[in-house]
């Protein structure tokens, strides 16, 4: 039997059992992968920085969340796959081939690896590492991308050098990293495909994933239609790049595996039931999109899908608003990004990151635990730090909530909060969530909606909006928490806070 359809029927080596999605089970090149250290590190990373200082159960790491995005996506694939075949079968269409199995397994293991490193190159306390001052300026050094890449060619992942690094561009390095050590060739998977589906790439598809493309085309639309499709520019590659872009929008997309997952993990860890959506319900009533016009391939939802898909995104509101944005963990957010900025003050660290930054052999090293060992070495020589804040969770004292503030009203707000407990402006510091959902408006116009006609049957595809109102819904919101800073004085000698 050929490995290919040893593989689509369930011949994995290795079961991993998670505690969101249950058992998770691994071929033999992916656990090759994880065993990487580049992998392993994430062991060592929070999936929420210090989130567990206000849901103690949020201890979870990035290295289950990678496993679990890995789950979802092939439950993405499986599913709109399972579902086209079913309607095959009801129109009396059997014409499925080897080339569409080959094809299938090919492209569900591509997203499968693309989904397993889209977060690999996450550093210490994932997103607020690079949102600290001192990190940020290391990250934009000169030179930084070229020390990264030393040695190699890249001219086919990135054409441009990226004027801003962000840890996108880490996990890109790291995953080609682990494909020069590993032999992906004998699982029969061309790394610069996967490379192609992760973010901030711009890689041009290889022969095989062409091949694959085409044949995918033909397979979910119609036989002769890729080659009218090619047609549309002037490159022989119109069809794999629409594959393309489909197959990272599972990776990173509006209904991606990521946000499907740390949704589920992140409630599920924090106690919380708002984030909880049902993704079987979902994942049953995703599709296959595809329209000639245009041309355009990407995801469509049938229409008794959209309550799913309306939970999804209104939970996903939810979580940001209620758990990211909670008034206790953006003041802790704001505490550890000073405690490392007061780390990173002295100069063995700043070096030491420095390096970590440029050198892969010393980005292993950059986990949670380099910085908690240095919070407590240095909160015991300086009692009145934020490291010490962090040691011994003091919290920012919570004085004001306000939305939607200018910078200006913000300043504001300061100077009149200042004035009312008898305190320096200095001495009020703010911490701002973004939660720009206005992008929902038109970024889900990207996922059309696939309507069928009771009578006749007839199957076609309608803007997002044009069946919901549900998605006009959202705007933009900033969140605005105003804290009195940890040892300032006041004349009031306590304060209330609503915690």
């Amino acid at each position: 039997m050929a490995k290919y359809l040893v593989d689509l029927l369930g011949g994995h080596e290795k079961l991993i059992m998670d505690p969101v999605h249950g058992g998770i089970a691994l071929f033999s090149h992916e656990t090759k992968v994880i065993d990487h250290p580049l992998f392993q590190r994430l062991r060592n990373i929070c999936q929420n920085d210090i989130l567990s200082l206000v849901f103690p159960g949020a201890t979870h790491s990035r290295f289950l969340h990678s496993i679990g995005v890995m789950h979802v996506g092939t439950r993405m694939m499986n599913s709109m796959i399972n579902a086209y075949l079913r309607d095959r079968k009801h129109r009396r269409l059997f014409d499925v081939g080897v080339e569409h199995l080959e094809a299938i397994d090919y492209f569900t293991k591509v997203v499968r690896l693309g989904c397993l490193l889209h977060d690999i190159g996450h550093s210490s306390f994932s997103h607020q590492f690079s949102r600290t001052t001192t990190i940020k300026n290391l990250m934009a050094s000169p030179d930084r991308f070229e020390q990264l890449w030393k040695g190699e060619d890249i001219a086919n992942i990135y054409p441009t050098v990226p004027e801003v690094l962000e840890h996108e561009h880490y996990s890109v390095r790291c995953a080609h990293q682990i494909f020069k050590e590993i032999d992906l060739a004998a699982a029969g998977i061309e790394p610069l495909d996967v490379l192609g589906i992760m973010e901030t790439t711009d890689v041009e598809p290889s022969a095989k994933f062409k091949k694959f493309a085409d044949v995918f085309w033909g397979f979910i639309s119609d036989p002769a239609s890729y080659e009218d499709t090619n047609k549309h520019d002037n490159s022989d590659y119109r069809v794999a790049r629409m594959v393309q872009g489909f197959l990272s929008a599972i990776v990173s997309g509006e209904i991606d595996a990521d946000r499907a997952d740390y949704m589920l993990r992140d409630g599920f860890h924090s106690s919380v039931s708002i984030g909880t959506f049902n993704l079987d319900h979902l994942l049953s009533n995703l599709r296959f999109g595809w329209s000639l016009e245009e041309p355009w391939l990407g995801m469509a939802i049938t229409k008794k899908g959209l309550g799913a898909l309306e939970d999804f995104v209104y939970s996903r509101y939810q979580m940001y608003r209620q758990v990211y944005a909670h008034k206790t963990a953006l003041g802790f957010d704001w505490l550890l990004r000073e405690a490392i900025n007061e780390v990173l003050a002295q100069p063995q660290h700043l070096a030491h990151i420095d390096k970590c930054l440029s050198d892969l052999n010393e980005y292993t090293q950059l986990t949670d635990h380099y910085f908690w060992e240095s919070f407590r070495q240095h909160a015991r020589k300086h009692p009145q730090s934020y490291a010490r804040c962090i040691i011994e969770r003091i919290k920012l004292k919570h004085l004001d909530t306000m939305e939607n503030l200018s910078q200006e009203e913000i300043d504001v707000e300061r100077k009149r909060i200042a004035n009312l407990i008898n305190t320096t402006p200095d001495n009020i510091v703010t911490c701002t969530m973004n939660a720009r959902f206005s992008n929902i408006r038109y970024n889900f116009n990207k996922i059309k909606v696939l309507r069928k006609e009771p009578i006749t049957g007839t199957r076609s595809l309608q803007q997002i909006t044009d069946n919901s109102t549900f998605f006009s819904k959202f705007s933009d919101d900033t969140i605005v928490h105003f804290y009195l800073l940890p040892f300032a004085t006041t004349h009031l000698s306590s304060l209330d806070s609503d915690l």
